[in-house]
C-alpha cells in the first residue's frame, strides 16, 4: 500500500460488502414489514452512502492507485468495482481525458451547462440523467481504440466488466429483490451521487480563472466521509496527489488565492440554499447565472497519433 490512509478504503469496502451481508440474512419477505422498518431503512440509507463513498474511492483510485505493485492494484479495482457498480477502469475516460482536461468547454461531457432547468433543484436532480448519455458515447468511443491500443488496459476493463455482471446473475438467481434493494440501488446512487457532485463542485464557478474554477467543501465531517473530495481545486490542479495530502495543499496554494465563497464550510447548507431555499441558480459571486449558449459536445476522444501518455488511461498503475 502507497499511503497507510488508504486503510479507510479498505474499511469503507469492507463496512459495504458487511452491511449488503447483513440485510441480504433477513428474510425477504419480513424486511420491510412491521418494526423491521425502523431498522430496515436506515440500513438501507447505510448502503446507499457507503457506495457512494465507494464511488469516491474508484475516483482516487484512477488517479492514485492505492497499492505499488500492478498485479494487486488489478485485483483491487475487480472488488472496487463491485461496491461501486461500474468498472473501475472506465472512470478514466470521461472523467480524466474529457472532464479534467476540458472543463466546462464542449469538450467535457459533464459540463454543468447542459443542465438549463428553471428550477434549480430540477437541475440538481437530473444533472446525471442529461449528461448520462455523451458519458457512454464517450467511454464506448475511448474503449473501441483502447482494444488496440493498449490491449492490457482494456483486457483490465473487461474483467472487471464481466466480474461485476457475472456477481449480477448470481445475486439475481440466489434472490432477485435483496439484489434489487441491497446492491442494484445502491449502485445507481452511488452512479448519480458521483457525477451530480461535479455540478456542486462547477456550476457558477469561473472556469477560465487560476483559482476560482472549482467549488470547495471544507467541512471536516463530510471530508472524512469523501476521503478529502471536498478539497476540489487542488485536486484539478494536481490530480495525482494523493487524496491524503489535499488539505494540506490547498491551505498552502490555495486558501490565500481563492474566492471565500467557493470555500464552503457545509456541504449540506450549500445543498439547502442552492436548491430548496432560496434555490437560485447563481454565480459563485452570488449574481443570477447566465448560462452559455449550449451546442453539441466536442470531440474529446483521443486521436490515432496521439501518444500513449496522451491516452490517460493510468489505471490500473
Amino acid at each position: 500500500m502507497r499511503y497507510r490512509a488508504d486503510l479507510r478504503t479498505l474499511a469503507f469496502m469492507a463496512t459495504f460488502f458487511g452491511l449488503v451481508a447483513v440485510q441480504w440474512a433477513v428474510p425477504a419477505a419480513n424486511i420491510f414489514k412491521g418494526a423491521s422498518l425502523l431498522v430496515a431503512l436506515p440500513l438501507f440509507g447505510l448502503t446507499c452512502f457507503f457506495s457512494f463513498f465507494c464511488a469516491v474511492a474508484t475516483h482516487n483510485t484512477i488517479h492514485s492507485p492505492v497499492f505499488e505493485k500492478r498485479s494487486h492494484n488489478r485485483i483491487f479495482q475487480t472488488i472496487l468495482t463491485t461496491t461501486y457498480g461500474h468498472p473501475v477502469s472506465a472512470f478514466v475516460p470521461g472523467h480524466n481525458l474529457s472532464h479534467h482536461k476540458h472543463t466546462q468547454t464542449r469538450r467535457d461531457v459533464m459540463r454543468t451547462s447542459k443542465t438549463r432547468f428553471r428550477w434549480n433543484l430540477l437541475n440538481g436532480l437530473l444533472f446525471t440523467v442529461m449528461v448520462a448519455p455523451s458519458i457512454m458515447k464517450g467511454e464506448s468511443q475511448y474503449f473501441a481504440q483502447m482494444k488496440e491500443r493498449l490491449p492490457t488496459w482494456f483486457k483490465q476493463y473487461r474483467i472487471e466488466f464481466w466480474f461485476l455482471h457475472g456477481l449480477y446473475v448470481v445475486l439475481l438467481l440466489l434472490n432477485w429483490k435483496c439484489f434489487l434493494l441491497f446492491v442494484f440501488l445502491p449502485h445507481k446512487y452511488a452512479a448519480w451521487g458521483i457525477v451530480t457532485m461535479n455540478l456542486l463542485q462547477h456550476d457558477g464557478c469561473d472556469a477560465d480563472s487560476k483559482y476560482n474554477h472549482s467549488r470547495n467543501f471544507v467541512g471536516p465531517l463530510v471530508n472524512w466521509f469523501t476521503f478529502n473530495n471536498g478539497y476540489h481545486t487542488i485536486h484539478h490542479e494536481h490530480p495525482g496527489l494523493h487524496w491524503s495530502l489535499t488539505p494540506a495543499a490547498h491551505e498552502s496554494e490555495i486558501h490565500p488565492h481563492i474566492h471565500p465563497a467557493l470555500e464552503q464550510k457545509s456541504l449540506l447548507a450549500y445543498i439547502f440554499r442552492t436548491f430548496l431555499w432560496p434555490g437560485k441558480r447563481t454565480t459563485y459571486l452570488g449574481e443570477p447565472l447566465v448560462l452559455p449558449s449550449e451546442g453539441p459536445d466536442e470531440n474529446w476522444v483521443p486521436k490515432p497519433e496521439d501518444t500513449k501518455q496522451d491516452l490517460g488511461a493510468i489505471a490500473p498503475a
